[in-house]
């Protein structure tokens, strides 16, 4: 049941932060709204207590989609939808865009916000191993001052964050790549359309000279919350790309996956197909980046 709420609307994020300084306990911030009536319905711990909600609606500054030399700039307001077709996204941050393609179906996409995806920090978040594989980094204010912050480190542990009851998410703002990353975005869900992810997997791969410069791992939904996966980057920066090293990195990632969870139930079927799907598309990684080569 869906309790009688206080409603706010401001029109700047000026307003916002004087709100949340004065009346934080008890008050939460309405983006998309997808989650504010199943919350309740289902008495979620997190809606318990909530007494105003601070709708974010009619807050233009909160929705531009940015770009400059060095960094692109999406507000914490954008929907889904907005990201799925943005040209800067598409061209600038494929993974993200196609993530936001898969999440829900075109009403919860015309609604869902971004920041809202991933400060409610489930496991399922879709736009997380994205944002972390870009190295996303939030800009986060109050009336006492601005911070910005790597969203890695602001996400703690399931349905947690660092984000303060004072605090509003304003940006998100993900640095510019210098040299050609090839990237892909997976998801596996119970169907096709409006699926919750049983697994995500977001990689980055930068091949120079046949050895792997850089590589960016992230997994959602496998693991607890949103994670990057340093250590199996780090094994494999420096080293040639083959089949052998892809197999090798596919055995420590179901190890890690295992460590991070313990034992589950799902933990053979999520484990053996996980382990597969990083396989083959870091193996389609290396194929991209030699057929660029041959093209040169």
């Amino acid at each position: 049941m869906i309790p009688e709420l206080e409603i706010l609307s401001p029109s700047s994020v000026k307003e916002i932060v004087v709100i949340l300084s004065k009346k934080n306990t008890g008050t939460k911030l309405l983006a998309g709204g997808t989650d504010i009536i199943p919350g309740f319905q289902i008495d979620s711990k997190r809606f318990r207590g909530v007494e105003c909600l601070i709708d974010l609606a009619g807050i233009d500054e909160l929705k531009v989609i940015s770009e400059s030399d060095d960094e692109i700039t999406i507000g914490a307001a954008c929907s889904f939808a907005e990201i799925s077709k943005n040209k800067i996204v598409t061209e600038n941050l494929p993974l993200l865009s196609e993530s936001a393609n898969t999440i829900g179906n075109p009403p919860i996409r015309n609604r869902a916000t971004i920041a809202g995806n991933f400060v409610n920090n489930a496991p399922c978040a879709d736009s997380v191993p994205p944002l972390l594989a870009y190295d996303a980094f939030l800009e986060i204010s109050s009336s006492e001052s601005i911070r910005r912050t790597s969203l890695e480190e602001t996400l703690l542990n399931p349905y947690e964050t660092s984000v303060l009851p004072n605090e509003i998410i304003t940006k998100i703002i993900i640095p510019k790549k210098r040299k050609i990353y090839y990237g892909t975005f997976y998801k596996l869900g119970r169907r096709r359309g409006v699926a919750i992810s049983r697994i995500t997997l977001a990689i980055l791969l930068l091949i120079e000279d046949d050895k792997i410069k850089d590589m960016k791992i992230a997994s959602g939904a496998v693991t607890p919350i949103g994670l990057r996966l340093r250590e199996l980057e780090e094994s494999c920066i420096g080293n040639s790309p083959n089949t052998a090293l892809f197999k090798e990195v596919s055995k420590k990632l179901g190890k890690r996956i295992l460590e991070i969870t313990g034992l589950r139930w799902s933990s053979h079927y999520k484990v053996t197909v996980v382990q597969q799907m990083i396989y083959q598309l870091l193996e389609k990684l290396y194929m991209e980046s030699k057929e660029a080569q041959i093209e040169k």
